[in-house]
């Protein structure tokens, strides 16, 4: 698989597995969907599915996928597989197929997902997803299993875990603005009298350690970070035996 997030999460394997596999819930805190909607099905047959995402303010892109479960496992652990399509031009993403495992680990779950597509627009697809596309839905990916965990964890909403995020960057910005600003305001130094000589060494320190400290400080505990989770798998994984029985949707 292309991409590859792993998350330790201290919760209950019943409550995880809703909070991922229900509709209503999966969409309020996995980034990348907007919403998703199951399709009627027989009992016998896998989930159909379609997911759509807002993009830009008034565009949507929206595809169809198929999901096939595995709640009860010999070993204990559970295992979700999807594949997916997207007719929509503006989509990079023509089709794709993923998993989630869920596998208990003391007091917790590890949480990981494994998937991979293939993007539209011919070579120039490519080299967008290369370079822009595919880092950046790697990072939404892990960003919202971090805040799938502060939800579990610590009962902060998906709404508010947002706000906080959006906050936090907001207030590092602001720092870095006028930071960067104070860097060149020298000819202010004569209003700190006897001190103005000390001051023209020490402010562009300090100025320079609040750039830093905004830059690369980590986020606070109640703030969703990418940073979090691993992205790079420590063993060889292989996609669930489930994945090869489901079908690409068309």
């Amino acid at each position: 698989m292309g991409l590859y997030i792993e998350a330790r999460i201290r919760a209950d394997l019943d409550d995880l597995w809703t909070r991922t596999q229900e509709p209503s819930q999966h969409q309020r805190w996995d980034l990348r969907f907007t919403r998703i909607t199951y399709l009627p099905h027989e009992a016998d047959e896998p989930q159909r599915f379609r997911y759509a995402t807002r993009v830009l303010p008034g565009l949507t892109v929206a595809g169809t996928g198929v999901a096939a479960g595995e709640r009860e496992r010999p070993d204990g652990t559970r295992t979700s597989a999807l594949r997916f399509s997207s007719p929509h031009p503006l989509s990079l993403l023509a089709e794709g197929s993923g998993y989630w495992r869920y596998l208990p680990d003391g007091d917790g779950v590890l949480f990981l997902t494994g998937y991979d597509y293939r993007p539209r627009w011919g070579r120039f697809g490519a080299v967008a997803d290369r370079l822009l596309f595919r880092p950046l839905i790697g990072w939404a990916t892990a960003w919202s299993f971090d805040r799938l965990r502060l939800w579990l964890e610590r009962g902060i909403t998906p709404e508010r875990a947002l706000r906080n995020w959006l906050a936090e960057l907001l207030v590092r910005a602001l720092v870095v603005l006028v930071a960067g600003t104070g860097l060149g305001l020298e000819r202010f130094l004569h209003l700190f009298g006897p001190l103005a000589a000390p001051m023209a060494y020490l402010s562009p320190l300090l100025l320079a350690l609040a750039i830093c400290v905004a830059l690369f400080k980590s986020p606070l505990p109640g703030t969703p970070a990418a940073r979090r989770c691993l992205r790079r798998p420590s063993t060889r994984v292989r996609a669930p035996r489930v994945l090869r029985t489901l079908e690409t949707p068309r």
